[in-house]
């Protein structure tokens, strides 16, 4: 995709650089003790690096530096002689670690100054707020010398950009909420502007799998490489899925269109049923598209899942059209009084028990009227496991028109929260595998 015709937020005379985005050595850094100590998850380094991909703009390298004006220095001027671009944020603020703005000034071996485009911003959003300017303020527009200033329309703290050496650098601020804005409208375009017509078109795909390990998945895909020598492939564990991404760049967008939706078709006949998703969508997404596909609605009994699946099922907008019934029946009581599951099942089969499972879908889908019921009952743990019930056992019933079923599946964990979320998951893939099988009769 090109980049969209914008107009540039604050100053705009470009600095110009010979040569194509695709081209271009850029760098991420990310300032800040709370970043550098693990205390805050740096979601901003991973926002830039994703954006200016899919810019045909390669990133290099992740920089993080704390709160040390030295290391701040020599890391700027470090990533200057090697780089051709970076994206820098955080501490800009007006507060006593906020010190990036007077780092790239050191760097830069330039003084600061006050820049009048800048402080009219600052001024403009204080008024816009009902705020008088204080000298703390003041000080946010003083800037190193020759920057052109990115205006902030969410917050104070402009942002700017600065040659150093060889190096482009857009100083940003490190709130996401501003940052998100200012570089869509201030860095992105001047990039464009500064480096050149981009000649490279960028295509990525996330194609999600359940049920296979990551080793799995990797064996099956294994030789995509020389199939498709132009498209590069990543696993990414995000529990309990494992997402194939594939990632492209080419000259022509048709041609790179149609050798992405043939690497798609590959990759899914290799990975089967597992496959759930080619297009981004979660596992519930995936799910409710498959009961409007067959005008199909759900009722749901949980137990040891206590009532995660319909919460994952209704964070979907609209699942109101499909999802009709919900209990979550945690003790034989309930499920006895609450689902009408019959008392010799329990005394008989106990309450971890395929013939328990298989009646609690059942009855579900009878009080909501339903197409589809299905329901959990296994032991989370830590503790309450058996010999033959260990700790990360579930039970899986599930109730059509025409049948009911139930099955037994066991997982290693120890941990109660990644039991929940697998035995969830487990009995939504189980209901999109029966749907699929449905459609296709």
């Amino acid at each position: 995709m090109f980049l969209k015709q914008k107009r540039l937020v604050g100053d705009h005379k470009p600095f110009l650089f010979p040569g194509a985005l695709s081209n271009m050595k850029a760098e991420i850094l990310s300032t800040g003790d709370e970043l550098r100590s693990g205390a805050v998850i740096d979601s901003n380094s991973a926002h830039i690096a994703e954006k200016l991909e899919q810019e045909g703009i390669g990133v290099a390298r992740h920089s993080c530096v704390g709160d040390d004006p030295r290391a701040l220095v020599s890391a700027l001027r470090e990533i200057a002689a090697r780089a051709d671009m970076a994206v820098a944020t955080g501490g800009l603020g007006s507060t006593v670690d906020d010190i990036t703005t007077a780092a790239a000034a050191r760097a830069a071996e330039k003084p600061l100054e006050r820049h009048e485009g800048a402080f009219a911003s600052i001024e403009a959003m204080l008024r816009k707020r009902g705020f008088k300017m204080r000298d703390c303020d003041r000080k946010l527009a003083l800037l190193p010398q020759g920057s052109q200033f990115i205006e902030n329309r969410r917050g104070l703290a402009p942002g700017f950009s600065l040659k150093i050496d060889r190096c482009l650098f857009f100083f940003l601020p490190g709130v996401p909420f501003e940052m998100r804005r200012m570089l869509s409208d201030g860095v992105l375009p001047r990039a464009a502007e500064a480096f050149g017509t981009r000649r490279s078109f960028f295509k990525n795909k996330t194609l999600s799998t359940f049920g296979l390990t990551e080793s799995a998945v990797n064996e099956r895909i294994s030789g995509f490489a020389d199939v498709f020598p132009g498209i590069k492939p990543g696993l990414r564990a995000r529990f309990p899925e494992i997402h194939v991404k594939l990632y492209a760049r080419g000259d022509r967008a048709d041609v790179l269109e149609a050798r992405v939706k043939e690497a798609v078709e590959w990759v899914r006949e290799r990975l089967g049923d597992a496959l759930f998703s080619t297009d981004g969508k979660t596992l519930p997404e995936t799910v409710g598209q498959a009961l409007r596909d067959e005008h199909a609605t759900l009722s749901i009994a949980e137990s040891c899942t206590g009532g995660l699946i319909s919460s994952m099922i209704t964070d979907v907008a609209g699942s109101s059209d499909y999802f009709l019934f919900s209990a979550v029946t945690y003790s034989n009581e309930a499920k006895i009084n609450a689902l009408n599951v019959q008392s010799s099942t329990l005394e008989t089969r106990g309450a971890v028990h395929e013939d328990t499972a298989r009646e609690m879908a059942v009855r579900a889908r009878e009080i909501g009227g339903s197409t589809y019921g299905i329901a959990t009952s296994g032991v989370a743990g830590p503790g309450g496991g058996t010999p033959d019930r260990p700790v990360g056992t579930v039970c899986v019933g599930m109730a059509g028109p025409d049948f009911s079923q139930a099955r037994t599946f066991h997982f290693a964990f120890q941990n109660r929260l990644w039991n929940k979320r697998i035995f969830a998951f487990t009995a939504l893939d189980m209901l999109r595998k029966n749907i699929r099988r449905s459609l296709k009769t």
